[in-house]
């Protein structure tokens, strides 16, 4: 989660999903922006790929300034898709046709965010920005990435841990 210090726009009032953490660095899913233009339904159209009625309102998530022209989907069970990416035991990412014909056509996982885009960090940047006091951690919470309004999740992400946001300051400081 993003701490109110953080002014970057990409990632003010932001919740990040982190789905890999390793020495070459971090890559994740901002889960609190929305595409103000782009919806399924155009994107399954550019991709040539059947779609059922009703798909225009699944909405497109910015998911970090990191490969903007990329699609990610963030999804729970099944993980069965090609390319997925175990995330946690109950969350996998994945860009494959194979979960967008799924989806497209309502045979998808029943919780997913479509992104275009992700977060990335280089070897050690994030551990540096957590010591700056840019970002807090928190353990996944299902609720707060699938179920929330988007517009509740950073509040909510930090409410989930014991802390009011409105209490919080932007000035680092480190005992």
């Amino acid at each position: 989660m993003a701490m109110p210090g953080l002014a970057d726009p990409n990632f003010f009032q932001s919740v990040t999903c982190l789905c890999e953490h390793n020495p070459q660095g971090a890559m994740g899913i901002v889960i609190t922006r929305i595409h103000p233009e782009i919806s399924a339904r155009m994107i399954f159209d550019e991709l040539k790929i059947p779609a059922a009625a009703g798909l225009a309102d699944i909405p497109v998530h910015i998911g970090g300034p990191v490969h903007m022209n990329e699609l990610f989907v963030l999804h729970g069970a099944p993980f069965s898709w090609e390319g997925s990416m175990k995330v946690t035991g109950a969350l996998a990412l994945s860009n494959s046709r194979d979960i967008l014909e799924a989806i497209a056509g309502r045979r998808g996982p029943a919780n997913y965010i479509l992104s275009l885009g992700c977060a990335g960090w280089g070897p050690g940047q994030l551990e540096s920005e957590i010591h700056s006091n840019a970002w807090m951690t928190a353990p996944y919470a299902e609720e707060i990435v699938f179920q929330m309004a988007v517009d509740q999740r950073w509040e909510a992400a930090m409410q989930r841990i014991g802390i009011d946001p409105a209490l919080l300051s932007d000035t680092a400081g480190h005992a």
